[in-house]
């Protein structure tokens, strides 16, 4: 496992982010580790979690400036975070989230910061994909952003579930919109991180067996 991968996951795990246990997604599945960006609550770890969107966004998408979307609520503190990370790095570029509900007083509308214009791009920070439901929300909020392009959503964590069928809900994501979904790392590369420790044994076996029950084919 790539060194920077190892020391993202220890991250997430320090930071509370990263649980074992029983959970429910988003999606209704009930799953055996959970990953909760609202467990980042210092300055230090939104500071460090925004370097390691960037490390990914520098490799995918290179220094072309794009404008940074953060979906509430949870997306929120990594646009900002990664755009200060990305500023610190050389590239300055915009950022700007929704609001749950629109606004009818004052500058209106859904949207907070800065609003894309005609022939911008945009990319989607969010914490994770389960189902794909959340991004698909986005989709809708985005939809309105005349001659705007989505060019590409980062998550921390690739589940490598099935979404609505049995591809992937980051695949299907992709072939529904047309553009590519990263991810810093997997669940595979959580499940060979956990193994390097025998205490983890109950915890791998549990996201193995959820994985074959609903780990995507593709």
């Amino acid at each position: 496992m790539e060194t920077y991968k190892r020391e993202f996951i220890q991250f997430l795990e320090n930071a509370g982010v990263l649980k074992f246990g029983d959970f429910t997604a988003k999606s209704g599945r009930k799953i055996p580790y959970f990953i909760n960006a609202g467990e980042i609550k210092t300055g230090d770890q939104i500071s460090k979690l925004g370097e390691f969107y960037a490390k990914a966004y520098f490799e995918k998408v290179g220094n072309r400036k794009t404008v940074l979307y953060g979906p509430a609520y949870k997306g929120i503190p990594i646009a900002v975070s990664v755009s200060v990370a990305l500023a610190k790095n050389g590239l300055d570029v915009p950022f700007f989230f929704n609001r749950k509900e629109a606004k009818d007083h004052g500058e209106g509308g859904i949207f907070v910061g800065y609003l894309p214009k005609a022939g911008e791009e945009i990319v989607i920070v969010e914490d994770v994909i389960t189902a794909g439901t959340a991004i698909r929300e986005s989709m809708a909020n985005l939809q309105g952003l005349e001659g705007t392009k989505i060019a590409a959503t980062f998550v921390m964590v690739d589940r490598k579930e099935k979404g609505q069928g049995e591809k992937s809900a980051m695949a299907e994501i992709e072939e529904q919109f047309g553009f590519p979904v990263y991810s810093v790392v997997d669940v595979y590369d959580i499940i060979e991180y956990l193994e390097e420790d025998e205490k983890n044994a109950e915890n791998v076996a549990r996201i193995k067996n959820y994985l074959a029950i609903n780990g995507a084919k593709a």
